[in-house]
């Protein structure tokens, strides 16, 4: 009896072993790119409580309770965008579509030094808004400075570092996965290199890494690279170079330059990556264009400056002569993004601008308005001066993530740069498809496991059994960016599947409404 009642449980067991677990959604005949860059293989992928639970040639009569036909689309890791700015637009966009019908399941905020100092505090907000998108935070450096020097252009005292560091291990502890830090950003730009590797030694007692915008990405570039390596280096942790790229025409060409100093720390073991947005403007504040000094200690020090008349005509001066470097002879290169005070310059050069007020057709009065704008608001800034030929060759570095640099975009609000609504698309499109740039399942790499690995994220990037279901099912022979510059406002298109941690977020190429995303937290959280 004993044994029959054995040989009946061992039966049981083993039945049960052979069940398959049920699918909550069963994506079935795709082409499955699993993010580790290898070639693309027919299957199905499998999902469960917000799981993936089955990968491969899964059998025909599999359970599930949904099934989607992903036949002659790819099948694909939710991306992930290293290098964001939602902070604000959460609550008036949390169903995050500009980032959604790009394939982003995953996005890094509290870049460039710009982060919010309450990190637990924040989280908590991200988990009561119920965002469409998950939420990594990097504690922004500038952030940090401003708490305990303000917008002072000296460095901190001894006592005044020590505070800095608190604050940097408490948003470690709260859970961000890192340091950031934006150094043409006042107050960033007033720090010294000791400040930083102080500050980055603390984040990397909390395995944390150090992603930085770099004192300078035109003329002193090599300078600022040695920099960002010597913190790095000094502080022990990983570097993330934000944004890659050479800014004014007279830097174009000098992508073997900066690509060979990154590379050559990779061979010397310090662990550096990069990320890039796919295009050839940049978008940042007007105020970026003023010299640091001027700037120090806040905008009634910036106006009280301005109205000495030989601050403001030194000012007026370097904006010129900073023209005449980029071999210009008018500030075309610069169109404004956002104007509060005045929408109807929004998508106007400044010099389209300056015409408009009636005022002579020359730098330097096109250098004047530029100071009466920035009196009023700090405008967003489109700025046209970057190399196509220099975009591709640093999209072709094999440690270079894609990015947007972009905030969840409020339809219709302003003429932002089209890389919030465009930047996977706009890879996978035209740099893969078109171009030929880079292979889809390099592309797919750079967009998944690269940033996944980067930034600590061990359950996310890759289709595996066990991982997260953040999954996207795009297709590859019409996938595409549509946004532009003069009409920014457009979602590409392309994506036909979205899920995030298992839910469906986009079906057959349309927003669900679904809002699934979570707080990603770094390793060193102490909850």
């Amino acid at each position: 009896m004993r044994y029959f009642l054995f040989i009946l449980l061992w039966a049981a067991a083993h039945v049960a072993a052979a069940q398959p677990t049920r699918a909550a959604i069963l994506i079935r005949n795709g082409r499955v790119l699993d993010g580790t860059g290898n070639a693309w293989f027919l299957g199905d992928v499998a999902v469960a409580a917000g799981r993936i639970v089955a990968v491969g040639r899964l059998p025909a009569d599999y359970p599930a309770d949904t099934v989607l036909d992903a036949r002659g689309l790819m099948v694909a890791p939710g991306f992930i965008d290293v290098h964001t700015h939602i902070e604000d637009d959460e609550v008036r966009q949390p169903t995050a579509d500009n980032f959604i019908y790009d394939g982003v399941t995953t996005v890094v905020t509290g870049n460039c030094g710009s982060s919010r100092l309450d990190l637990r505090r924040y989280f908590r907000t991200l988990d009561s808004l119920h965002l469409a998108v998950n939420v990594a935070s990097l504690i922004g450096h500038g952030d940090v400075r401003k708490a305990v020097l303000g917008r002072a252009n000296r460095p901190p005292t001894e006592a005044e570092l020590q505070r800095m560091e608190a604050l940097v291990a408490q948003a470690m502890q709260a859970g961000a996965v890192g340091l950031s830090s934006g150094l043409i950003y006042v107050p960033g730009t007033y720090a010294r290199t000791p400040e930083l590797v102080r500050l980055a030694r603390v984040a990397a007692r909390y395995h944390g890494l150090y992603a930085t915008h770099m004192r300078n990405e035109g003329d002193s570039v090599t300078q600022a690279i040695g920099e960002a390596l010597q913190v790095s280096r000094e502080a022990g942790l990983p570097l993330e170079i934000s944004h890659l790229k050479l800014g004014g025409q007279q830097n174009w060409g000098r992508t073997p330059e900066i690509l060979g100093l990154i590379a050559d720390a990779r061979r010397a073991g310090q662990e550096v990556t990069i990320d890039q947005y796919p295009y050839t403007a940049s978008s940042t504040s007007l105020t970026t264009l003023l010299p640091d000094d001027v700037q120090a200690d806040g905008r009634d020090s910036l106006r009280a400056r301005l109205r000495r008349p030989a601050v403001r005509a030194a000012v007026e001066a370097s904006l010129v002569r900073r023209l005449r470097m980029r071999q210009l002879r008018h500030f075309s290169y610069a169109v404004v993004a956002s104007f509060p005070p005045e929408p109807a310059y929004n998508g106007l050069s400044i010099e389209q601008i300056n015409r408009r007020l009636g005022r002579r057709h020359s730098a330097r009065a096109e250098a004047a308005t530029i100071l009466d704008l920035a009196l009023q608001y700090d405008a967003g800034m489109v700025f046209h001066g970057m190399s196509e030929a220099d975009v591709q060759s640093i999209m072709r570095y094999p440690q270079n993530m894609v990015a947007s640099d972009a905030s969840i975009r409020v339809w219709q609000q302003g003429v932002p740069h089209p890389r919030g609504y465009g930047s996977n698309a706009r890879v996978l499109g035209r740099y893969v498809r078109e171009l030929q740039v880079l292979s889809l399942e390099e592309a797919v790499r750079r967009m998944t496991s690269l940033p996944a690995q980067t930034f600590g994220f061990t359950d996310r990037g890759l289709l595996r059994p066990g991982l997260a279901a953040d999954i996207v099912v795009f297709d590859p022979a019409t996938v595409r960016d549509l946004s532009t510059y003069d009409q920014p406002h457009q979602y590409s298109t392309g994506m036909q599947y979205v899920l995030v941690n298992g839910r469906l977020t986009v079906r057959e190429g349309k927003h669900t409404g679904a809002r699934n995303g979570q707080v990603l937290y770094g390793a060193g959280r102490q909850p």
